[in-house]
């Protein structure tokens, strides 16, 4: 059998990835999908860390555009993060993966606080590590967090997973024929505004030279096959094609 690739991955979902149809909450059948996902890869000796959203229970920007004190609002999205972590946790041992929750913000009853070296050792007993709660400050978003935690674990890839193929020049939903692009320089992303992650997360990775991978998971078995090196998705590092 294929050898994975990478040793150790930061893997990124959005909250709205455990929603399914119903676009808002927690889909079940969905969420099972998710951790069997995961569990493929981890199934491969691959240490994971993962980072998830909590836009599909509450988006802190959302509400401070509709009034709300923007820091109180990321507050609640940090939460947010952490209901859709305690779920994945549960998801993902129910298929018999180990799993810890660590959380920016203090919450000792349903997760460990942050502790980059009790991460570590963790991801070397083979537990997935779900970071929750962001970087626990206001203003910055999951995407920024997930950057600071791979950089942090020292990952060999973030792969943030998406409901499309990879990074196209427009939305390929309304814009059908949207160009598409396998490769990207993290300059090119910044320069061209692509909707991939914030300008702050990018800059992070092309600070640290971490590559990104952005990830169709809609598609069965993408992520078990990137991890085993097939070239899919579009991949985001300081070089380009």
């Amino acid at each position: 059998m294929a050898a994975p690739v990478y040793k150790r991955i930061l893997l990124k979902l959005s909250g709205e990835a455990l929603a399914g149809d119903k676009g808002s909450g927690i889909d079940q059948p969905t969420l099972k999908r998710v951790a069997e996902e995961v569990g493929s890869i981890h199934a491969l000796g691959v240490e994971i860390g993962l980072v998830i959203g909590g836009g599909n229970i509450f988006r802190g920007i959302s509400a401070a555009a509709s009034g709300m004190d923007r820091t109180t609002g990321d507050y609640m999205g940090m939460l947010a993060t952490v209901i859709n972590s305690m779920a994945l946790q549960q998801a993902l041992e129910a298929v018999g993966v180990p799993t810890r929750v660590q959380s920016a913000m203090t919450i000792t009853r349903v997760a460990e606080p942050f502790i980059i070296r009790r991460a570590l050792r963790h991801l070397e007993k083979g537990r997935v590590v779900i970071f929750a709660a962001g970087t626990g400050n206001p203003y910055f978003s999951t995407d920024t967090a997930a950057v600071l935690r791979a950089s942090e674990i020292r990952a060999d890839v973030i792969i943030k997973g998406t409901k499309v193929d990879g990074v196209y020049s427009a939305d390929p939903v309304k814009v059908p024929d949207a160009e598409f692009f396998p490769r990207l320089t993290y300059l090119e992303v910044l320069s061209r505004q692509l909707k991939v992650m914030d300008s702050t997360a990018i800059s992070l990775c092309m600070d640290n030279g971490l590559p990104l991978r952005i990830l169709n998971m809609n598609r069965p078995d993408h992520l078990r096959r990137l991890v085993l090196g097939e070239e899919l998705g579009t991949l985001i590092s300081g070089e380009g094609a």
